[in-house]
């Protein structure tokens, strides 16, 4: 491999066999220059833009971001494929060190970061989260600045979204938001505000994830039987109601449709935090 380029001490832009491909490893550019060999040694990454605007976005990014968020940031990448034991796909590399960059600047700049998805995203992805923790006390370490949970939330969402785009399951990014909206939305049928931190906020984000819950082909993994459907409507038929509005309201932000064994499954919720939990919290 011939350097063509010097991107940043610790990535070049390279002719291997007749293809051009950013490498990617530790002082790989150390006292090398243009038409340099680079030693195979240092190599930890290489990369093969099929996208030509992505390949030159990574090139800039590389060109132009400090070198030590960068290293954090594949850090925290080649913990989570360690973790997860997945391969991501490239474009999280230009993903996570563009939202890290930006992220780090507004905090030094004193501004307040803020993820109103972040108790559903610790709920709904707790290995993610995990990674995002791991993230924390990394960018403390080498870059000695202290994120907030808010960017925890944040980055392990690029790790979920990451390992779904690898073939992963899970949710889409919109679910979380979704979830949430459904959960405020049985607060307010029921009348009861939970505390976010809560084991009861906690089963409830469990219990609506499973109600969306769907299969590798798409298909509802909780469809209930035509006859229990029926039945429930007419044992909580406020409660159904009230689990139309809140459908309604998340059909017309999301564009997602609820299936009748769906509004059901929503409305018993709504029967169980208003009968069981709401005097618990009141």
């Amino acid at each position: 491999m011939k350097i063509k380029k010097i991107l940043n001490n610790n990535a070049v832009v390279v002719h291997d066999l007749g293809e051009e491909k950013i490498v990617m490893g530790s002082g790989i550019a150390f006292q090398k220059g243009k038409n340099d060999i680079v030693d195979p040694t240092r190599i930890e990454k290489v990369f093969i833009m099929d996208d030509l605007d992505q390949y030159g976005h990574l090139q800039e990014m590389l060109r132009t971001l400090p070198e030590e968020e960068i290293a954090v940031s594949e850090k925290i990448i080649s913990f989570a494929e360690r973790e997860l034991e997945v391969t991501f796909n490239k474009h999280i590399h230009i993903a996570l060190t563009d939202h890290l960059s930006f992220a780090l600047e507004r905090l030094s700049k004193g501004m307040v970061i803020q993820n109103t998805l972040l108790e559903e995203i610790r709920i709904l992805y707790p290995r993610e989260f995990q990674i995002g923790l791991h993230a924390k006390r990394l960018i403390q370490e080498k870059l000695q600045i202290e994120i907030p949970e808010d960017e925890v939330g944040y980055i392990a969402m690029h790790i979920h979204t990451a390992w779904v785009n690898a073939g992963a399951n899970g949710a889409d990014a919109d679910m979380a938001a979704i979830i949430r909206d459904i959960a405020e939305g049985v607060e307010n049928a029921a009348g009861v505000l939970l505390n976010r931190g809560s084991s009861n906020y906690e089963r409830l984000v469990n219990q609506l994830e499973n109600i969306l819950q769907t299969d590798e082909t798409g298909k509802l993994r909780n469809e209930l039987d035509p006859e229990i459907v029926r039945i429930a409507k007419e044992r909580y038929a406020m409660a159904h109601e009230q689990a139309g509005w809140v459908a309604r309201q998340v059909e017309d932000d999301y564009g997602y449709m609820f299936t009748d064994s769906q509004l059901v499954l929503i409305a018993m919720e709504i029967n169980r935090v208003d009968t069981r939990l709401k005097d618990m919290v009141n």
